[in-house]
C-alpha cells in the first residue's frame, strides 16, 4: 500500500478543487497491474476493470471494499465483466457488494446489470443512480436491485461510517450525470469527466502529456465549455488525492490541478463543426486552430501580427509554407503577403486566381459549399500545389477576398480530408482580412484624402465626410464580430468662444492646433480623429473598451491642462466617452458621447464623463 501523504493547503482557482501539494520525489512509484489481478489504488479501493487489447476506449470498474457494505463503481459490460468478477473474488466475496453505482446509463457501464441481477443472493442490494438514468435502467427489468436515487437520498450514501458523496454534473455527458467522492480516501470517481483516449493500456497518468488524451475525448464528448466548467465547479470544494475516471488513466495528486486548469478552458461540442468528416483527431486539430486564431485576433490588433500567427496554426493541419491574402477594395485588389510583412499593396489579379474572383457567392454556396479549393496544376509546376479559401462577406454578392495557402508538397489522400474543414476558419480569417484591409486602406487614404482636402487643414484631423465613409465600415465589422470593439471620445475646449472673442480668431486657431497636437501624439495606429466642427474633436478608438477610452481621454485632458499655449493662455478640455453597442448607428453613438461631453461641462468643465449605459 502506498504511504499516506501529508495534506497541505493550496489556493485554488475559483473553479478548481483543493489539491494538496507534494513534490514529484514524494510520489510513490506506480506499477501497472498484473494481468488478471485487481490493483489497490487507495486503501480499500481497487481497480477491477479489464484491459481489452487494442481498444483505445478502455473502460474501468472500481471496487470499494467495505465488508458487507462494499460498492462496485460502474460495473461494466459482458465483454469485460467475467474478468471483473474474477478480480472481485480475489478481494472480497461477490455477495459482500451491496451497492452498484452507475454514473450514467450507457452500456459500457450498465450492460452487465442483468448478469449481476442473476448472481445476487442478498435482498438488500441497490442500484445507485440519478432518476434520469434510472428511467432508462428500469427497462432491464432487474428483480434483485432496488433503486437508490441519489437526489432523493440527500446526495450521500453512508456505508455504516464510511460516507460517499455525490455531486451533480449535468450534461457531462448525460443529463443526469454525477460523480462519486469517497471521503475516506479522497478519491473522486469522475465517470466520463477526465477520461481520455488511450493509445495503449495505462492505468495511471504519468505526466501532463496525458491531457492530450483528455483533449479530444472531451472536445467531442462534452456538449460545451459552459457545461464542462459547471461540472468542474460542482466538485471544486473537495480535497482530492486522486481522480479515477471510467476511461483513460487515473490522475494522482500532483497532476490534478494543472490538468483541471487546462480542462476548464477547453472548447467542446466538436461535432457541431463536422460536415461529412467526423474524425475526432482531425476535428480536434481544427478546434485548436479556431481557438488559437480567435485568441490571436483578440490579442493582436494589427493584421500583420495576426497573419504571422496563422501560418504556424495552419501548419499543424497541412504542410503550408506560405500564407497570403487578396482583398477587393473598391475597384482595386489589395495583396497582403509576407513579402512586406503583410502591410499590403495594390496589384493586378494573379492569372491563376482571376477566374475565381468572377464567381458569385451563390455559385460558391451551390457548387463549393466548403468554400475551399485545392489548386493542383500539373501543367504549371512553377505554381506548386496550394489551397484557396474563399472569404465571403454577407453584405456583398461576389466573393471579395481569398486566402491562398501554398503547400510545401502535394497532399496525401488522408491529408486531403482536412481541406473541407478549412472552411470553418473562413469567418474569423475573413474578419481579420477585412479589418487588415481597412487599416491598410486607411494608410493609403490618409495621404490621398489629405491631397483632396479630406483632412481638416487646421488640425490635420479627418473631416465629417471621411468619418461617415470610413467609420460605417468599421461598424459593419463590429456588428459581425463583437471582439472588434469601437469606442468614441469627444473633446471640447472649455470656454473656447471666450478665447476667440478676447484674443481673436488667430489666437483661437493657435490654441486649437496646440490641443490637436496633444490629441494626435496620444493616438495609436488605427485610431481615427475627426474634427466635427469648431473646437469639437471626435476620436474613434478601434479595439478599445470604455475603460481604455476613459484612460485615453483622461491622459489627453491632463496633458492639455499642463500645457501653456504660446499666448500664455491656460486651456482646459472636457471629454465625453461612449463604447459602441453592436447594431448601434453612428448617429446614436455620436449622440451618447456628445451627451456625456455636456455632462462633463455641466459638472464644472475640465473633466471626463462616460455614458452611463456603459457599465464596464
Amino acid at each position: 500500500m502506498e504511504s499516506r501523504m501529508p495534506t497541505g493547503t493550496l489556493a485554488p482557482a475559483m473553479f478548481l478543487p483543493q489539491v494538496a501539494q507534494m513534490n514529484e520525489d514524494q510520489q510513490a512509484p506506480r506499477r501497472e497491474p498484473a494481468s488478471g489481478e485487481p490493483y489497490e489504488i487507495a486503501e480499500g479501493v481497487w481497480w477491477v476493470g479489464c484491459n481489452i487489447e487494442g481498444d483505445e476506449f478502455q473502460c474501468h470498474s472500481y471496487l470499494i471494499e467495505h465488508g458487507d457494505q462494499s460498492v462496485l463503481i460502474d460495473p461494466g459490460a459482458p465483454v469485460s465483466f467475467v474478468e471483473t468478477l474474477g478480480k472481485i473474488a480475489k478481494v472480497t466475496p461477490f455477495e459482500n457488494i451491496r451497492y452498484f453505482v452507475c454514473h450514467h446509463p450507457d452500456p459500457d457501464i450498465t450492460a452487465a446489470l442483468p448478469q449481476i441481477d442473476g448472481l445476487l443472493t442478498r435482498s438488500d442490494a441497490f442500484l445507485v443512480s440519478h432518476w434520469r438514468a434510472y428511467s432508462l435502467l428500469k427497462h432491464y427489468e432487474l428483480k434483485h436491485l432496488s433503486p437508490f436515487l441519489i437526489e432523493k437520498e440527500g446526495w450521500r450514501l453512508d456505508l455504516n461510517g464510511r460516507v460517499l458523496e455525490f455531486r451533480f454534473t449535468p450534461y457531462a455527458h448525460f443529463p443526469g450525470a454525477f460523480v462519486t467522492y469517497d471521503t475516506q480516501t479522497k478519491t473522486l470517481f469522475s465517470s466520463d469527466l477526465l477520461g481520455g483516449f488511450s493509445g495503449g493500456f495505462q492505468l495511471f497518468a504519468k505526466d501532463l502529456g496525458y491531457f492530450e488524451q483528455i483533449r479530444p475525448f472531451h472536445e467531442h464528448y462534452m456538449p460545451s465549455n459552459e457545461v464542462l466548467r459547471n461540472a468542474i465547479s460542482n466538485f471544486s470544494d473537495l480535497e482530492l488525492d486522486r481522480i479515477a475516471p471510467q476511461h483513460g488513466s487515473i490522475i494522482e495528486r500532483p497532476l490534478i490541478e494543472p490538468i483541471l486548469a487546462q480542462l476548464a478552458q477547453l472548447e467542446c461540442g466538436l461535432y457541431l463543426m463536422a460536415k461529412q468528416d467526423t474524425d475526432v483527431w482531425r476535428l480536434s486539430l481544427l478546434n485548436r486552430a479556431l481557438r488559437e486564431l480567435t485568441n490571436a485576433m483578440i490579442g493582436h490588433r494589427d493584421f500583420p501580427e495576426i497573419a504571422d500567427t496563422l501560418g504556424p496554426i495552419l501548419s499543424r493541419l497541412l504542410p503550408i509554407e506560405r500564407v497570403e491574402f487578396f482583398s477587393h477594395v473598391g475597384q482595386r485588389l489589395l495583396h497582403l503577403s509576407p513579402d512586406d510583412h503583410f502591410r499590403g499593396d495594390f496589384v493586378e489579379p494573379p492569372a491563376r486566381l482571376a477566374p475565381y474572383f468572377a464567381i458569385s457567392q451563390e455559385v460558391w454556396r451551390t457548387h463549393v459549399p466548403t468554400r475551399v479549393v485545392l489548386l493542383e496544376e500539373p501543367d504549371h509546376p512553377e505554381h506548386g500545389p496550394a489551397v484557396l479559401l474563399a472569404l465571403c462577406d454577407s453584405h456583398q454578392d461576389d466573393v471579395h477576398a481569398f486566402a491562398l495557402f501554398t503547400l510545401s508538397r502535394p497532399l496525401e489522400e488522408l491529408e486531403k480530408r482536412v481541406i473541407p474543414l478549412l472552411g470553418e476558419l473562413a469567418e474569423p480569417i475573413q474578419v481579420a482580412v477585412e479589418r487588415g484591409s481597412i487599416h491598410r486602406v486607411l494608410d493609403f487614404e490618409r495621404w490621398e484624402f489629405y491631397e483632396r482636402s479630406i483632412r481638416d487643414p487646421l488640425t490635420k484631423f479627418f473631416t465629417r465626410v471621411y468619418m461617415h465613409d470610413t467609420i460605417t465600415r468599421l461598424l459593419h465589422i463590429h456588428d459581425r464580430n463583437e471582439s472588434a470593439l469601437i469606442s468614441l471620445v469627444m473633446f471640447d475646449i472649455d470656454r473656447f468662444k471666450s478665447v476667440n472673442d478676447t484674443f481673436g480668431h488667430g489666437v483661437g486657431d493657435s490654441v486649437l492646433r496646440d490641443v490637436s497636437m496633444v490629441v494626435h501624439n496620444s493616438l495609436r495606429s488605427g485610431d481615427i480623429p475627426i474634427r466635427l466642427g469648431g473646437d469639437e474633436i471626435a476620436v474613434f478608438l478601434t479595439g478599445a473598451s470604455v475603460l481604455d477610452s476613459l484612460e485615453f481621454a483622461r491622459r489627453v485632458r491632463a496633458e492639455v491642462e499642463a500645457t501653456t499655449s504660446a499666448e500664455k493662455i491656460r486651456v482646459t478640455l472636457s471629454a465625453g466617452v461612449a463604447e459602441r453597442h453592436q447594431g448601434e448607428s453612428l448617429n446614436d453613438l455620436l449622440h451618447r458621447a456628445d451627451t456625456a461631453l455636456y455632462r462633463a461641462k455641466d459638472g464644472g468643465r475640465n473633466q471626463v464623463c462616460k455614458d452611463p449605459h456603459d457599465e464596464r
